[in-house]
């Protein structure tokens, strides 16, 4: 188990405080540039919603497709925020694929609206195997949702090529190689 800093409030948020929270007008042009301030906001109004879905005490979530997608982008998306640069960014992805994996099992991923369903396929585009990037694009296609579609087949090719994503080799600790090196280093590399 991870050790975690003080989470900056003592109460889990419920699912419906994540989701309007996370799909305000204010917010969404903050979801995937790296800002500081809102990186800061995040932890303080939902680490202690994080450690409480990284300990399996939000399950109950997964009953609804609104929870379901409450429930994906707090352990997807909020540690990306959360904990950038460091390696408990990518510490409970996993859990986010498996809650990914059922509601689209059951069905859920079609009772959020087209606006939000991206967020419950993005698990898998975060992933370094390449069967589960092989699922996103499929997600995406599948789906029509073209505004991510691009992005989908832009990671996909990034872990086809190095079998990881090679921006995360620093955080992790692990070697990059020279071509990962170089493509870090080129116009085209992906900083994530």
């Amino acid at each position: 188990m991870l050790t975690h800093p003080s989470p900056g409030r003592a109460r889990a948020a419920s699912s419906t405080e994540v989701l309007e929270f996370w799909f305000d007008e204010r917010v969404r042009p903050l979801w995937f540039t790296p800002t500081p301030a809102f990186d800061r906001e995040v932890r303080e109004r939902f680490e202690a919603t994080w450690l409480a879905a990284q300990d399996h005490r939000l399950e109950a979530w997964e009953a609804s497709a609104e929870g379901a997608l409450a429930l994906v982008v707090v352990l997807d998306q909020f540690p990306l925020n959360m904990f950038r640069g460091q390696p408990q960014a990518f510490a409970t992805e996993a859990m986010a694929r498996a809650v990914a994996n059922r509601a689209i099992a059951e069905g859920l991923d079609n009772r959020v609206g087209e606006n939000r369903r991206g967020f419950l396929y993005l698990p898998f585009m975060h992933s370094e195997s390449l069967a589960d990037q092989d699922r996103c694009v499929s997600l995406y296609e599948g789906a029509g949702l073209t505004d991510g579609l691009h992005w989908a087949h832009h990671h996909r090719d990034i872990v086809r090529r190095f079998g990881r994503f090679p921006h995360r080799n620093a955080i992790l600790g692990r070697e990059s190689t020279d071509e990962e090196r170089e493509w870090l280093a080129s116009t085209a590399g992906y900083r994530g």
